[in-house]
């Protein structure tokens, strides 16, 4: 059976792994052992995804991203250059903490931007935007734009990711793909 993802040569991909069809990694990008990635994936040049981590379908991982293990992202996430998630919360060199590996979840169609770091065991919702350079240290929720260090939330972003202006109704119009947004109890959702 032939290899439906294509690897760079210089690409390490370790054992136990499955890989979707149109996947595509570049140089010298490790995936270790035990990972999932789905199907239509780009993982950038010197990407290190951890043993266990898993990518839905359409996941895009620039260069020099560091994804450790207690990660998962969903589908159509998008991870900007040489940002990087934590896995503990307290790490020590002396003290190994492998058993206490925290779990982080980044939802479908999240942005991360570049050189953000996410500490571990907060969430990403679908469609939020992470500004660059941001430290994540809470939860962030669905469609909210954060920028800083710590992160603050700033406003809300359309699934195209504009940047969302509500009128005194709440509701707010995606310059892009014309579809409406509703904002109620400090929540986000699109309307039919």
């Amino acid at each position: 059976m032939s290899q439906k993802y294509t690897a760079h040569e210089s690409a390490y991909i370790d054992e136990g792994c499955t890989i979707g069809e149109g996947t595509k990694i570049w140089h010298f990008s490790h995936i270790m052992s035990n990972c999932t990635l789905g199907e239509r994936c780009n993982i950038g040049q010197n990407v290190v995804i951890s043993p266990e981590v898993t990518l839905g379908n359409n996941v895009k991982v620039q260069n020099n991203v560091s994804i450790y293990t207690g990660v998962t992202c969903e589908d159509d996430v998008f991870l900007g250059p040489s940002m990087v998630f934590t896995n503990v919360t307290n790490p020590r060199s002396a003290v190994n903490r492998k058993s206490e590996y925290a779990k982080t979840i980044v939802k479908k169609g999240a942005t991360i931007g570049a050189n953000a770091t996410i500490v571990c065991a907060h969430d990403i919702g679908e469609y939020a935007f992470i500004g660059a350079g941001t430290v994540v240290t809470k939860d962030v929720p669905d469609y909210a734009l954060v920028v800083g260090n710590p992160a603050k939330q700033i406003g809300w972003m359309s699934q195209y990711g504009h940047r969302l202006e509500f009128d005194k109704d709440g509701i707010a119009v995606c310059k892009e793909s014309g579809r409406k947004y509703e904002l109620k109890n400090k929540t986000v959702r699109i309307l039919e």
